[in-house]
């Protein structure tokens, strides 16, 4: 009974580690294969136009990407 009680603790305390870094990141869970982006799905729904937080989002990356892209001109060796 003993080594169940000590099992049984050791795994909780994995789990609730396990959450309190779930918690700390605040990174969306995600699969280990992508998802639907990795078979070229943007979104699931049939809306002909993105909600606003899909439209910030999609702003947002794009600004990154031009910045990328600027960086990676700067930083470039000729």
């Amino acid at each position: 009974m003993a080594y169940f009680i000590a099992t049984f603790v050791f795994f909780l305390v994995i789990i609730a580690a396990m959450a309190i870094g779930y918690i700390v990141q605040q990174k969306t869970i995600s699969g280990s294969c992508g998802g639907l982006a990795s078979v070229g799905i943007d979104k699931e729904c049939d809306c002909p136009e993105p909600c606003d937080r899909r439209k910030a989002k999609m702003a947002k990356e794009a600004a990154k990407e031009k910045t990328r892209q600027a960086m990676q001109k700067e930083n470039r060796i000729i």
